[in-house]
């Protein structure tokens, strides 16, 4: 029973955060961001280290200011890296691999973060570190569409694609495919994957 209950506590705060995922690409960007920093209060900095990934993951992508952007994807970078840490038991191993998987994702939004601060060095390093990652992708649309959005933002670093998009666009910021119908966290399918790229540069 106490089993059960630790198991479903986990799952709910990843349903919980994918709600607000929903919320936010309906449009409700400030009422997002509010909820997502509630969340990110009943976690906390010591929380679990797949929730704080996961909601760092999406807070960021409802911030004015790119900085502020930059930080929460660095928190969840920083989350990840916990994870992938240390030889836990068989359901950590498993958490971590799915960690793994989203790391191309998270190092592509920090490149992202970086192009739009100006700070094309910073961006170009985790580019290759997005590319060197990207082999734990599966060959299906969730990795297809990472594997494209990097490439497509190394062409526009080598200087061969487009270098912004339009009046007050950021650099690509195109939204992934709804992650609670997703496999995964907000699935409940097994956390193949914690989401769809949150940014296709």
């Amino acid at each position: 029973m106490a089993e059960q209950q630790e198991q479903a506590a986990p799952d709910a705060m990843m349903t919980r955060i994918g709600q607000v995922v929903m919320l936010h690409h309906g449009g409700d960007r400030e009422e997002a961001r509010g909820r997502f920093l509630d969340l990110w209060g009943e976690i906390g900095e010591g929380g679990d280290p797949l929730h704080r990934c996961t909601l760092a993951h999406y807070l960021a992508d409802t911030q004015d200011d790119p900085a502020d952007e930059l930080a929460w994807d660095l928190r969840a970078l920083s989350a990840a890296e916990e994870l992938t840490d240390g030889d836990g038991d068989v359901a950590e191993r498993h958490r971590s691999l799915a960690a793994r998987a989203f790391y191309p994702s998270l190092h592509l939004n920090l490149a992202a973060d970086y192009v739009k601060l100006g700070r094309s060095e910073a961006a170009r390093s985790h580019l290759r570190r997005a590319r060197g990652a990207a082999g734990a992708l599966g060959n299906d649309p969730y990795g297809d569409g990472v594997r494209a959005a990097i490439g497509r933002l190394e062409l526009r670093l080598d200087g061969a694609g487009p270098s912004h998009g339009g009046p007050g666009e950021d650099p690509g910021s195109v939204e992934g495919p709804g992650s609670v119908e997703r496999p995964g966290p907000f699935g409940g399918s097994g956390g193949e994957t914690l989401g769809p790229p949150r940014q296709c540069p």
